[in-house]
Protein backbone atom coordinates (compact mmCIF):
# COMPACT_ATOMS: atom_id res chain seq x y z
CA UNK A 1 0.00 0.00 0.00
CA UNK A 2 1.38 3.41 -0.94
CA UNK A 3 1.86 6.09 1.69
CA UNK A 4 -1.02 8.09 0.24
CA UNK A 5 -3.36 5.10 0.36
CA UNK A 6 -2.30 4.34 3.93
CA UNK A 7 -3.23 7.87 5.02
CA UNK A 8 -6.59 7.59 3.27
CA UNK A 9 -7.27 4.25 4.94
CA UNK A 10 -6.90 5.62 8.47
CA UNK A 11 -8.53 8.98 7.83
CA UNK A 12 -11.70 9.52 9.79
CA UNK A 13 -14.70 11.71 9.05
CA UNK A 14 -16.05 14.58 11.12
CA UNK A 15 -19.39 16.32 10.62
CA UNK A 16 -19.77 19.89 11.87
CA UNK A 17 -23.35 21.07 12.38
CA UNK A 18 -23.37 24.81 12.93
CA UNK A 19 -20.45 25.91 10.76
CA UNK A 20 -19.61 29.36 12.06
CA UNK A 21 -16.39 30.84 13.38
CA UNK A 22 -15.62 27.98 15.78
CA UNK A 23 -16.57 25.43 13.15
CA UNK A 24 -14.06 26.90 10.70
CA UNK A 25 -11.32 26.82 13.32
CA UNK A 26 -12.11 23.20 14.21
CA UNK A 27 -12.15 22.21 10.52
CA UNK A 28 -8.65 23.59 10.01
CA UNK A 29 -7.37 21.74 13.08
CA UNK A 30 -8.93 18.45 11.96
CA UNK A 31 -8.20 18.56 8.22
CA UNK A 32 -4.78 16.79 8.46
CA UNK A 33 -6.38 13.71 10.08
CA UNK A 34 -10.08 13.83 9.18
CA UNK A 35 -12.31 14.36 6.21
CA UNK A 36 -14.44 17.26 7.43
CA UNK A 37 -18.04 17.73 6.30
CA UNK A 38 -19.71 21.05 7.12
CA UNK A 39 -23.48 21.31 7.32
CA UNK A 40 -24.64 24.62 5.84
CA UNK A 41 -28.06 25.99 4.93
CA UNK A 42 -27.10 28.07 1.87
CA UNK A 43 -25.19 27.17 -1.27
CA UNK A 44 -23.56 30.61 -1.31
CA UNK A 45 -21.42 29.51 1.67
CA UNK A 46 -19.75 26.63 -0.17
CA UNK A 47 -16.62 28.66 -0.96
CA UNK A 48 -16.28 29.61 2.71
CA UNK A 49 -16.45 25.93 3.66
CA UNK A 50 -13.90 24.81 1.08
CA UNK A 51 -11.52 27.58 2.20
CA UNK A 52 -11.52 25.90 5.63
CA UNK A 53 -10.53 22.53 4.09
CA UNK A 54 -14.03 21.11 4.52
CA UNK A 55 -16.68 19.63 2.23
CA UNK A 56 -20.06 21.41 2.20
CA UNK A 57 -23.31 19.55 2.81
CA UNK A 58 -26.46 21.61 2.33
CA UNK A 59 -29.12 20.85 4.93
CA UNK A 60 -31.12 22.77 7.52
CA UNK A 61 -31.52 21.80 11.17
CA UNK A 62 -34.92 23.54 11.12
CA UNK A 63 -36.06 21.24 8.29
CA UNK A 64 -36.00 17.62 9.46
CA UNK A 65 -36.62 16.27 5.95
CA UNK A 66 -33.37 17.83 4.70
CA UNK A 67 -31.29 15.85 7.23
CA UNK A 68 -32.07 12.33 6.03
CA UNK A 69 -28.56 11.80 4.66
CA UNK A 70 -26.65 12.52 7.88
CA UNK A 71 -26.73 9.08 9.50
CA UNK A 72 -23.53 7.14 9.17
CA UNK A 73 -21.55 9.85 7.36
CA UNK A 74 -19.18 10.64 10.25
CA UNK A 75 -17.34 8.94 13.09
CA UNK A 76 -17.47 12.15 15.14
CA UNK A 77 -20.15 14.85 15.11
CA UNK A 78 -19.58 18.40 16.33
CA UNK A 79 -22.85 20.11 17.24
CA UNK A 80 -22.22 23.85 17.33
CA UNK A 81 -25.64 25.12 16.24
CA UNK A 82 -27.47 27.36 18.73
CA UNK A 83 -31.07 26.60 19.69
CA UNK A 84 -33.90 28.50 17.99
CA UNK A 85 -34.79 31.89 19.42
CA UNK A 86 -38.18 30.72 20.68
CA UNK A 87 -39.85 27.82 22.41
CA UNK A 88 -39.01 25.74 25.47
CA UNK A 89 -37.08 23.03 23.58
CA UNK A 90 -34.13 22.95 21.21
CA UNK A 91 -35.84 21.52 18.15
CA UNK A 92 -32.61 21.74 16.12
CA UNK A 93 -30.98 19.25 18.47
CA UNK A 94 -34.10 17.07 18.26
CA UNK A 95 -33.94 17.06 14.46
CA UNK A 96 -30.21 16.33 14.41
CA UNK A 97 -30.52 13.39 16.80
CA UNK A 98 -33.48 11.96 14.90
CA UNK A 99 -31.43 12.05 11.70
CA UNK A 100 -28.38 10.46 13.34
CA UNK A 101 -30.59 7.70 14.77
CA UNK A 102 -31.75 6.50 11.35
CA UNK A 103 -28.48 4.67 10.60
CA UNK A 104 -25.08 3.89 12.08
CA UNK A 105 -24.49 6.29 14.98
CA UNK A 106 -21.21 8.19 15.31
CA UNK A 107 -18.62 7.09 17.85
CA UNK A 108 -18.41 10.53 19.47
CA UNK A 109 -20.49 13.70 19.66
CA UNK A 110 -19.11 17.03 20.89
CA UNK A 111 -21.57 19.77 21.85
CA UNK A 112 -20.76 23.40 22.66
CA UNK A 113 -23.21 24.67 25.28
CA UNK A 114 -23.01 27.79 27.44
CA UNK A 115 -22.01 28.60 30.99
CA UNK A 116 -25.32 30.48 31.11
CA UNK A 117 -26.92 27.19 32.20
CA UNK A 118 -25.62 27.92 35.74
CA UNK A 119 -27.57 31.17 36.02
CA UNK A 120 -26.64 33.81 38.59
CA UNK A 121 -24.24 32.37 41.20
CA UNK A 122 -23.77 35.74 42.97
CA UNK A 123 -20.06 35.75 42.22
CA UNK A 124 -19.32 32.33 43.72
CA UNK A 125 -16.70 30.00 42.26
CA UNK A 126 -18.37 27.05 40.55
CA UNK A 127 -17.37 23.90 38.67
CA UNK A 128 -18.98 21.20 36.53
CA UNK A 129 -20.79 19.72 39.55
CA UNK A 130 -22.58 22.97 40.36
CA UNK A 131 -26.38 22.83 39.92
CA UNK A 132 -27.95 24.14 36.74
CA UNK A 133 -30.20 27.15 37.19
CA UNK A 134 -31.00 28.73 33.81
CA UNK A 135 -32.57 32.14 34.29
CA UNK A 136 -33.30 33.04 30.67
CA UNK A 137 -35.29 31.23 28.00
CA UNK A 138 -32.10 31.11 25.94
CA UNK A 139 -30.20 29.25 28.66
CA UNK A 140 -33.18 26.97 29.36
CA UNK A 141 -33.10 25.82 25.73
CA UNK A 142 -29.42 24.99 26.17
CA UNK A 143 -30.25 22.85 29.20
CA UNK A 144 -32.91 21.11 27.12
CA UNK A 145 -30.31 20.40 24.42
CA UNK A 146 -27.89 18.96 26.98
CA UNK A 147 -30.62 16.73 28.37
CA UNK A 148 -31.63 15.48 24.93
CA UNK A 149 -28.02 14.73 24.02
CA UNK A 150 -27.30 12.93 27.28
CA UNK A 151 -30.35 10.66 26.96
CA UNK A 152 -29.58 9.91 23.32
CA UNK A 153 -25.88 9.21 23.90
CA UNK A 154 -26.67 6.78 26.72
CA UNK A 155 -29.24 4.95 24.62
CA UNK A 156 -27.07 4.84 21.49
CA UNK A 157 -23.77 4.09 23.22
CA UNK A 158 -22.19 7.22 21.79
CA UNK A 159 -19.38 9.03 23.59
CA UNK A 160 -20.54 12.53 24.50
CA UNK A 161 -18.66 15.64 25.59
CA UNK A 162 -20.52 18.81 26.55
CA UNK A 163 -18.34 21.92 26.52
CA UNK A 164 -19.84 24.85 28.42
CA UNK A 165 -18.35 28.06 27.05
CA UNK A 166 -18.67 31.68 28.26
CA UNK A 167 -18.08 34.85 26.24
CA UNK A 168 -15.91 34.05 23.21
CA UNK A 169 -13.32 36.56 22.09
CA UNK A 170 -10.74 36.90 19.30
CA UNK A 171 -9.20 39.76 17.36
CA UNK A 172 -12.40 40.06 15.32
CA UNK A 173 -14.72 39.26 18.24
CA UNK A 174 -14.19 42.22 20.57
CA UNK A 175 -16.91 44.67 21.75
CA UNK A 176 -15.59 47.60 19.72
CA UNK A 177 -18.94 48.69 18.28
CA UNK A 178 -20.47 48.60 21.75
CA UNK A 179 -17.69 50.81 23.04
CA UNK A 180 -17.95 53.22 20.12
CA UNK A 181 -21.68 53.49 20.76
CA UNK A 182 -21.05 54.45 24.37
CA UNK A 183 -23.26 51.68 25.75
CA UNK A 184 -22.95 51.82 29.54
CA UNK A 185 -21.55 49.19 31.87
CA UNK A 186 -22.63 48.49 35.43
CA UNK A 187 -21.10 50.50 38.28
CA UNK A 188 -18.19 48.69 39.94
CA UNK A 189 -20.02 48.18 43.23
CA UNK A 190 -22.85 46.31 41.46
CA UNK A 191 -20.95 44.72 38.58
CA UNK A 192 -21.03 40.99 37.80
CA UNK A 193 -18.09 38.64 37.36
CA UNK A 194 -17.69 37.49 33.77
CA UNK A 195 -15.85 34.60 32.12
CA UNK A 196 -14.05 34.37 28.79
CA UNK A 197 -12.41 32.02 26.30
CA UNK A 198 -10.48 32.74 23.12
CA UNK A 199 -12.02 31.23 19.97
CA UNK A 200 -8.82 29.31 19.19
CA UNK A 201 -8.77 27.74 22.66
CA UNK A 202 -12.43 26.74 22.38
CA UNK A 203 -11.74 25.09 19.01
CA UNK A 204 -8.73 23.28 20.47
CA UNK A 205 -10.83 22.06 23.40
CA UNK A 206 -13.44 20.68 20.99
CA UNK A 207 -10.77 18.67 19.17
CA UNK A 208 -9.22 17.46 22.45
CA UNK A 209 -12.67 16.32 23.55
CA UNK A 210 -12.81 13.66 20.83
CA UNK A 211 -10.52 11.47 22.91
CA UNK A 212 -12.19 12.34 26.22
CA UNK A 213 -15.90 12.08 25.47
CA UNK A 214 -17.74 9.81 27.85
CA UNK A 215 -19.27 6.45 27.00
CA UNK A 216 -22.27 4.60 28.42
CA UNK A 217 -20.65 4.38 31.85
CA UNK A 218 -19.07 7.82 32.09
CA UNK A 219 -21.23 10.14 29.99
CA UNK A 220 -22.35 12.02 33.10
CA UNK A 221 -18.73 13.06 33.75
CA UNK A 222 -18.03 14.30 30.23
CA UNK A 223 -18.98 17.92 30.92
CA UNK A 224 -16.22 20.53 30.76
CA UNK A 225 -16.24 24.25 31.52
CA UNK A 226 -14.06 25.81 28.83
CA UNK A 227 -12.88 29.09 30.34
CA UNK A 228 -9.57 30.93 30.53
CA UNK A 229 -7.73 32.13 33.64
CA UNK A 230 -9.10 35.69 33.60
CA UNK A 231 -10.72 37.07 36.74
CA UNK A 232 -12.61 40.06 35.42
CA UNK A 233 -15.83 41.81 36.14
CA UNK A 234 -17.76 42.72 33.03
CA UNK A 235 -17.06 46.44 33.15
CA UNK A 236 -13.34 45.81 33.69
CA UNK A 237 -13.34 43.68 30.52
CA UNK A 238 -14.84 46.55 28.55
CA UNK A 239 -12.30 48.94 30.09
CA UNK A 240 -9.37 46.71 29.04
CA UNK A 241 -10.55 46.61 25.44
CA UNK A 242 -11.30 50.34 25.39
CA UNK A 243 -7.86 51.23 26.76
CA UNK A 244 -6.06 49.06 24.21
CA UNK A 245 -7.88 50.59 21.24
CA UNK A 246 -7.81 54.16 22.53
CA UNK A 247 -11.57 54.33 22.96
CA UNK A 248 -13.47 55.99 25.82
CA UNK A 249 -14.26 53.66 28.67
CA UNK A 250 -17.99 52.98 28.91
CA UNK A 251 -19.95 55.11 31.37
CA UNK A 252 -20.92 53.25 34.54
CA UNK A 253 -24.54 53.21 35.67
CA UNK A 254 -26.55 51.44 38.34
CA UNK A 255 -28.44 48.26 37.55
CA UNK A 256 -31.69 50.20 37.77
CA UNK A 257 -30.44 52.78 35.27
CA UNK A 258 -29.14 50.04 32.96
CA UNK A 259 -32.67 48.68 32.65
CA UNK A 260 -33.63 51.60 30.42
CA UNK A 261 -30.31 51.94 28.56
CA UNK A 262 -29.32 48.46 27.35
CA UNK A 263 -31.19 45.71 25.56
CA UNK A 264 -33.05 43.05 27.51
CA UNK A 265 -30.69 40.38 26.16
CA UNK A 266 -27.60 42.27 27.28
CA UNK A 267 -29.19 43.04 30.64
CA UNK A 268 -29.68 39.32 31.26
CA UNK A 269 -25.93 38.76 30.78
CA UNK A 270 -25.12 41.71 33.04
CA UNK A 271 -27.27 40.29 35.85
CA UNK A 272 -25.53 36.92 36.09
CA UNK A 273 -22.36 36.81 38.19
CA UNK A 274 -20.21 33.70 38.50
CA UNK A 275 -16.55 32.69 38.53
CA UNK A 276 -15.85 29.41 36.82
CA UNK A 277 -12.95 27.09 37.52
CA UNK A 278 -11.12 25.38 34.64
CA UNK A 279 -9.19 22.69 36.54
CA UNK A 280 -11.09 19.82 34.90
CA UNK A 281 -10.47 21.25 31.44
CA UNK A 282 -6.74 21.39 32.11
CA UNK A 283 -6.36 18.05 33.87
CA UNK A 284 -8.70 15.84 31.84
CA UNK A 285 -8.58 17.47 28.42
CA UNK A 286 -4.87 18.21 28.75
CA UNK A 287 -5.45 21.80 27.70
CA UNK A 288 -2.68 24.39 27.71
CA UNK A 289 -4.31 27.70 26.90
CA UNK A 290 -2.81 29.61 23.99
CA UNK A 291 -4.41 32.73 25.46
CA UNK A 292 -4.54 32.35 29.26
CA UNK A 293 -6.13 35.74 29.92
CA UNK A 294 -7.85 38.53 28.03
CA UNK A 295 -5.22 40.96 29.29
CA UNK A 296 -2.33 38.94 27.86
CA UNK A 297 -4.17 38.52 24.56
CA UNK A 298 -4.69 42.26 24.24
CA UNK A 299 -1.06 42.95 25.14
CA UNK A 300 -0.05 40.80 22.18
CA UNK A 301 -2.20 42.73 19.71
CA UNK A 302 -0.66 45.66 17.82
CA UNK A 303 -1.76 49.05 19.02
CA UNK A 304 -4.11 50.74 16.53
CA UNK A 305 -2.64 53.59 14.49
CA UNK A 306 -4.72 56.73 14.98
Amino acid sequence: MSKGNAVAAVQRTALIAGFGDIGRRVARLLSPTHRVIALIRRADREADVRAADATPLIADLDNAASLHGLAGVATVVFHFAPPPNHGAEDTRTTNLLTALSSGVAPERLIYISTTGVYGDCQGRWIDELSPLNPESARAARRVNAEQQLTRWALAAGVGLAILRAPGIYAADRLPLERLRAGTPAIAATEDAWSNHIHADDLATAAVHAIAHAGDRATVSTSVFNIVDDSELKMGDYFDLVADHFGLPRPPRVSRVEAGSQVSAAMLSFMRESRRIGNQKMKSELGMTLAHPTVRRFLEGLPKPVN
